[in-house]
């Protein structure tokens, strides 16, 4: 069935922003009387269309009693509607030669195929079907839900790192939906109805709260005329004022130990650390300190010759794996993680410290010019190489759109980043990565008897 959507937000944020500086120069916009936006990306080097359609609305929306229930309608969005049946969706874009899938994260939920370019109003025809005429039967969720509670096994209860790393946001976050996973937490899954779901479709489905998204071999007016045949006949949803739950300001720092079956120890590190903003004018003397930790994180963790990998791993020995991540673009503040397995003979408390240290060298030396220079310059090869696909320059404008950014901003990555001075990424480091911020995550493996020994798992979800 369609793939899940635990990791997919961190993998839409490494595209996001290492995708061609001129690969969204000539987008056409557009919106229509019901609210729906309208972004045309024209790119003729296949004669193929990409079509996305975004909800404004993910696991960041939802609320203790109904996690998950964003994904879970992700799920039924293919179980029918009132012109068709459980399944005709993907059986037409397939007889057409075509790809579709779809996928749930914190900020949105979206939908996409790739066909080839006149069957554009096929996809138009389906996503706006879909849009506002779901058929939603309680057989089908009974059935649904099932599939989703084996997801959330394999995929979360029986992976230690993801265990790990699910628990790690819900510690950090005391305030902030970010602290509720996609999938939902499992006994929240079992408790959803055909109501709750009937609810949610009806709130957040609708064309002003959508994005639609074309790129490829299209003429823009052309798609404009039948967005408005397919789209511009659905009704207008309900106006939405969502309320962010901004995070309280943390004082100390906090620790959780995670016990599960696993064969090694394990440790993640996670800061709470600003986003991209725009329009907040509070924000705007210090709009350049989501990419100076960007390029930190570069420091650390990008590639062989980062520090991570020179030093933690090859040189004192301390780390059998070791990775940094931050994500620089998401709707609520969010996390600057540090995460690493100690090598044989290390324990965790000695990996933490190392980390400490690496983390303490550059809030104290300026990093150095070819540190910097090699940081930068991966940026604009991945720029390079991103640049062909088609469907990540859609990514780009739908993400960003549906975040509440612009799509224009990702004009701005490269000259933003190369702008970063190694006196930004110390201060950046001395501000935001210290203990007040932070939470420590430990995962202690326990033995691993079988796989039916893991049924055991965790009764608080």
């Amino acid at each position: 069935m369609k793939y899940s959507r635990l990791k997919i937000s961190n993998i839409l944020l490494i595209f996001i922003f290492i995708s061609p500086i001129n690969a969204l120069a000539q987008v056409h916009e557009y919106e229509l009387d019901n609210g729906l936006k309208l972004l045309v990306k024209v790119d003729r080097r296949a004669p193929i269309v990409i079509t996305q359609v975004w909800y404004k609305v993910g696991s960041s929306y939802e609320y203790d009693g109904i996690t998950g229930i964003s994904h879970i309608l992700e799920h039924m969005m293919f179980k029918g509607t009132e012109n068709y049946a459980p399944g005709e969706f993907s059986r037409i874009i397939s007889e057409n030669g075509g790809r579709e899938n779809a996928f749930t994260g914190p900020d949105y939920t979206s939908y996409f195929q790739t066909l080839e370019k006149s069957r554009l109003p096929i996809s138009f025809k389906l996503e706006a079907d879909r849009m506002r005429y779901l058929k939603l039967s309680d057989e089908e969720l009974k059935k649904e839900i099932e599939v989703v509670k084996e997801e959330r096994r394999w995929r979360t209860e029986d992976n230690p790192q993801s265990f790990l790393y699910e628990a790690i946001k819900a510690a950090a976050f005391q305030t902030s939906t970010y602290r509720f996973p996609v999938i939902g937490w499992m006994r929240d899954i079992e408790n959803i109805t055909i109501d709750d779901l009937r609810e949610w479709y009806k709130k957040w489905y609708a064309p002003n709260n959508a994005t639609l998204v074309v790129a490829g071999d299209v003429d823009p007016n052309d798609v404009y005329g039948l967005a408005y045949e397919h789209f511009g006949s659905l009704p207008s949803g309900e106006p939405i004022a969502t309320k962010q739950q901004t995070e309280v300001v943390q004082q100390g720092t906090k620790r959780i130990t995670v016990k599960r079956p696993a064969e090694l120890p394990s440790i993640m590190m996670a800061y709470k650390t600003p986003v991209i903003k725009i329009n907040n004018k509070a924000q705007i003397e210090h709009d350049w300190e989501p990419y100076a930790l960007e390029v930190l994180a570069g420091i650390l963790d990008g590639g062989n010759s980062a520090r991570i990998a020179s030093r933690l791993i090859r040189r004192d020995e301390v780390a059998a794996a070791a990775s940094v991540s931050y994500q620089i673009a998401s709707r609520l503040d969010n996390l600057f993680m540090l995460s690493g397995t100690p090598a044989q003979g290390k324990s965790i408390q000695e990996l933490e410290v190392a980390f400490r240290n690496e983390i303490l060298n550059i809030q104290t030396h300026l990093v150095s010019d070819e540190e910097l220079q090699r940081v930068k310059a991966q940026v604009i090869s991945s720029d390079i190489y991103e640049k062909d696909s088609i469907f990540y320059q859609a990514m780009i404008i739908g993400v960003l759109e549906t975040i509440g950014l612009s799509w224009g901003l990702a004009d701005e990555y490269v000259d933003r980043i190369k702008a970063i001075t190694a006196e930004q990424v110390m201060a950046v480091a001395k501000k935001y990565l210290i203990d007040d911020r932070l939470t420590v995550a430990d995962l202690h493996p326990i033995p691993i008897k079988n796989n039916s020994a893991n049924a055991a798992r965790t009764e608080g979800n």
